[in-house]
C-alpha cells in the first residue's frame, strides 16, 4: 500500500498527498491492517477505519465464548502494541465498530480493552476515535455496508447541511467493561 500502491495512485491521479487526507479503511483482518498502516504510517495515513476488526487472529471453535485466558493474552498484545504505535492525539482518527453476530460476536472485549488504552493516550471518544456497537450486525459485506457512511463521515467530516444518513441500522457507542 505505502510503497506501491499509494505512489501509483498519486502519480496516476489528482490526490492530495497528505496524511490527514489520506485514510485507510478495511474489515475483519482488512480492518487490522488498516490499523496497523495508521500506527506504523503515521506520515502517510492520518486515519483509519476498523469495520469488525478481527481481534481474536483466529477463528474460535463452536459455539462457546472463548476461553478468558485466549481473550487476554491476545488483548494484552494489541494493548502493547498501541501504547507503544498510537500516534499523539489530536494528529490522527481511528474509526471501530462491531456487532453481534457470527464472528462479530466474539469481538467486545477486545474492542472494550483496546478502547480503554486509546483513551489512557488523551485521544477523545468523538473527535479522535470512535468505536461503535451495532445489535444485530453480523460479520458481512451486507452489515458493513450498512453502516459504511458512518465511518466515512466520522473520518472525513459532515455532509452539507450537517445531516448525517440514515442507514436504518444506526450505531450505539461500545459498551464500557
Amino acid at each position: 500500500m505505502v510503497h506501491e500502491v499509494k505512489p501509483f495512485i498519486d502519480r496516476r491521479y489528482r490526490t492530495s498527498r497528505r496524511a490527514r487526507d489520506t485514510l485507510a479503511m478495511g474489515s475483519s483482518m482488512g480492518g487490522l491492517i488498516s490499523l496497523y498502516a495508521m500506527t506504523q504510517y503515521p506520515d502517510v495515513f492520518g486515519g483509519a477505519a476498523c469495520l469488525s476488526s478481527h481481534w481474536p487472529l483466529f477463528l474460535p471453535s463452536g459455539e462457546a465464548p472463548m476461553p478468558s485466558a485466549d481473550i487476554d493474552a491476545v488483548a494484552r498484545a494489541f494493548e502493547g502494541y498501541l501504547r507503544d504505535r498510537l500516534p499523539r492525539r489530536g494528529t490522527h482518527r481511528l474509526w471501530f465498530d462491531h456487532g453481534d453476530r457470527t464472528l462479530d460476536r466474539f469481538y467486545a472485549p477486545f474492542q472494550q480493552r483496546v478502547d480503554r488504552v486509546i483513551e489512557s493516550r488523551g485521544w477523545v471518544r468523538g473527535r479522535d476515535f470512535e468505536s461503535r456497537f451495532f445489535p444485530g450486525a453480523a460479520h458481512d459485506e451486507r452489515s458493513w455496508r450498512g453502516r459504511l457512511d458512518q465511518p466515512l463521515i466520522f473520518l472525513l467530516g459532515q455532509p452539507a447541511g450537517g445531516r448525517t444518513a440514515r442507514t436504518g441500522h444506526e450505531g450505539h457507542r461500545s459498551r464500557r467493561a
